[in-house]
């Protein structure tokens, strides 16, 4: 969400400031756009889905097994003037990872945004790692992505957003573990560049933000596993969901029109 100052800072009263509801523009950046965000009930998915719902936007988001979770996210987001719904989906099922974006924006009546949030992780030593696993991070974290994004792209107004969540692990893997997930993950930088190709007549941008090491649910900054990881980065902390959610509402605004096919690390230079 936009500010506005009250004065200048020269105290000057030579006329009345010009303000966003002033000059005739919503002061709401994202106001009158309707978002997806997959896996949104915790993390980094429900920060996203405040986030976007701060700057205006009405929010769908998807859940698999938390639905309390995204009912709180809900409320949340209609706390705040907003439309907001919670849809079941598997993103391993390739159907279901499909249609909710036509379910979602069935729900809100459009879809502007599409952020690809949702992902598993399954680490370990490449010799330990199953074909089910394979079958699994490979589904969840590339094919469904590519599935959401094919289907935004048929019900998706023209100047609308894909935003997909990727790694800092796409840029820098510390140690062993992480084959698998690093994969999976850094296959959505071509699948992003390709998406901006396809879709940049329409003026719809596809791009891909990288956290580092962030405080969750999931990966907590106070874990046995945190000092490791926090040591790995230039700022020597973790990062917040918060700070992932503002690169993304950036991208989902007017403000970046004109990017696409990018990636953006938000990880406190992990990868410096």
């Amino acid at each position: 969400m936009t500010s506005t100052a009250s004065a200048s800072a020269s105290g000057s009263t030579s006329g009345p400031a010009t303000t966003p509801a002033a000059s005739g523009a919503s002061r709401w950046p994202l106001d009158g756009r309707v978002a997806l965000v997959t896996g949104g009930s915790r993390g980094i998915g429900a920060a996203t889905a405040v986030r976007l719902a701060r700057a205006g936007a009405d929010v769908a988001l998807t859940y698999v097994n938390g639905k309390d979770a995204a009912d709180e996210v809900v409320r949340t987001v209609r706390g705040l003037g907003r439309r907001a719904e919670a849809l079941r989906a598997d993103a391993a099922d390739p159907a279901q990872a499909s249609a909710v974006v036509d379910r979602a924006a069935d729900a809100l009546g459009t879809l502007d945004v599409l952020v690809n949030n949702a992902g598993v992780g399954v680490l370990g030593p490449v010799e330990s790692l199953s074909l089910a696993d394979v079958d699994r991070v490979l589904a969840v974290n590339v094919r469904a992505v590519f599935l959401a994004c094919r289907a935004a792209a048929v019900r998706m107004a023209d100047g609308g957003r894909i935003i997909t969540i990727g790694t800092c692990m796409t840029q820098r893997v510390p140690g062993p573990g992480g084959t698998l997930y690093a994969t999976g993950k850094s296959a959505l930088i071509g699948l992003t560049k390709a998406f901006a190709r396809e879709l940049g007549a329409r003026a719809i941008t596809a791009n891909l933000v990288h956290p580092g090491p962030i405080d969750t649910d999931m990966n907590p900054a106070d874990g046995p596993l945190a000092p490791g990881q926090a040591a790995m980065t230039a700022l020597g902390r973790f990062g917040t969901a918060d700070e992932v959610a503002s690169m993304v509402a950036f991208l989902a605004g007017a403000d970046a029109a004109y990017v696409t096919g990018a990636e953006f690390a938000v990880d406190g230079g992990h990868a410096a």
